[in-house]
């Protein structure tokens, strides 16, 4: 397919992927080989959209995400701005899934807020939330909310540290701690860590 115009918007689509009209594609978003895009997903500017991905009608992807190859993204699934899908990794939109039991009207919503990052092979169990600049490691399972700037990895998912905007880990020795790559400064107190 190459690139195309949809709504005054350009994007690119490879020949062997799939988008059903009417879905809603960003300019400068590019989607790659045997990708399936559904009608009615929404997929913001500059995106990357990596091989074999399936994201369904209501998935809702902000502007600048980075979604690696094997992924889907499934209804009430929600990425913020500038977030990354390490490849493999795994949504779910029920808790107690049943072939023989139709549950689609008991999605529960997953939200992914901006900046954060889910490594290879991790799994996020459906209802939860992901704060902001969040890191989850690589085959990690998440099975509850995880705060802005959350080093978190295991089965089940812990929290065992901090991370900064840029993605290095930041040591709280006090209450204060500076990003010793980029120099941002940020609090940690009883409402969670925040940058300064």
């Amino acid at each position: 397919m190459g690139e195309i115009e949809n709504m005054g918007k350009k994007y690119f689509v490879h020949p062997t992927a799939v988008v059903d009209d009417p879905a809603e594609i960003g300019e400068g978003t590019h989607i790659w080989h045997f990708s399936h895009i559904m009608s009615g997903a929404k997929i913001g500017k500059s995106c990357i959209i990596g091989q074999n991905v399936f994201i369904a009608s209501g998935a809702i992807l902000g502007n600048n995400i980075k979604v690696q190859n094997n992924v889907s993204i499934y209804d009430s699934v929600v990425l913020e701005d500038d977030v990354f899908c390490g490849p493999s990794m795994v949504f779910t939109n029920v808790f107690n899934p049943r072939s023989f039991i139709s549950r689609k009207k008991e999605f529960r919503q997953t939200l992914v807020k901006r900046g954060a990052t889910i490594g290879a092979n991790a799994t996020i169990v459906c209802g939860n939330t992901i704060g902001e600049y969040a890191f989850i490691g690589a085959g990690a399972v998440v099975t509850k909310d995880v705060p802005d700037y959350a080093l978190v990895y295991g089965n089940p998912g812990r929290v065992n540290g901090w991370v900064c905007q840029c993605a290095e880990e930041i040591i709280f020795r006090s209450e204060k701690s500076v990003c010793k790559s980029c120099g941002k400064r940020y609090k940690k107190d009883r409402a969670g860590v925040r940058v300064v």
